[in-house]
């Protein structure tokens, strides 16, 4: 099998940088999850937040890295037109507002996510063991991590969705 050199920089787009923000994500709603536990120790405490603060900085590194890519290497080949649509979703007179629908949330509300990633990393650091311990704070940045996740899997999906129709070979 062999890829073109867009479809290398589409696969380090999707499944590395995407694909990473997906893991981060998934284990850090886990610790962050298991800190409410009552029973666990101050060392406890401590593992899970060392485990909070590496998850969720690979997760806005991943996150920034999959918009960045994104924006400014691969959404530029469906500006140029080098990627000739085909029949279907980009050329249909009654599903054509889909793709600019997707397009408009890949290129603008997509950057969400990294910037609600950082902010879970952020509070991981500054905050640390007091996650443990205050319920409210916790809820708020499993609400901010929930919010990157929406944001970046609605991108994912119209990314998918217009590649499958228009992939940029």
């Amino acid at each position: 099998m062999h890829l073109t050199y867009r479809e290398w920089w589409s696969l380090v787009h999707g499944f590395v940088f995407g694909g990473g923000f997906l893991l981060s994500f998934a284990g850090v709603a886990i610790v962050l999850y298991g800190l409410r536990r009552q029973d666990l120790t101050d060392e406890g405490i401590a593992q899970h937040v060392l485990w909070l603060r590496l998850g969720s900085a690979a997760m806005a590194a991943a996150a920034w890295g999959t918009v960045i890519l994104g924006t400014w290497v691969i959404y530029p080949w469906y500006r140029v037109g080098s990627a000739s649509p085909k029949a279907g979703l980009l050329s249909s007179a009654q599903t054509s507002g889909w793709n600019s629908f997707g397009m408009e949330w890949k290129q603008h509300l997509a950057w969400l996510a990294p910037f609600l990633a950082t902010t879970v990393a952020f509070l991981a650091f500054y905050y640390g063991p007091r996650l443990a311990r205050d319920q409210r704070l916790r809820r708020f940045t499993l609400a901010l991590l929930v919010g990157a996740f929406g944001a970046a899997s609605i991108a994912a999906l119209f990314g998918a969705l217009i590649t499958k129709m228009s992939p940029v070979v």
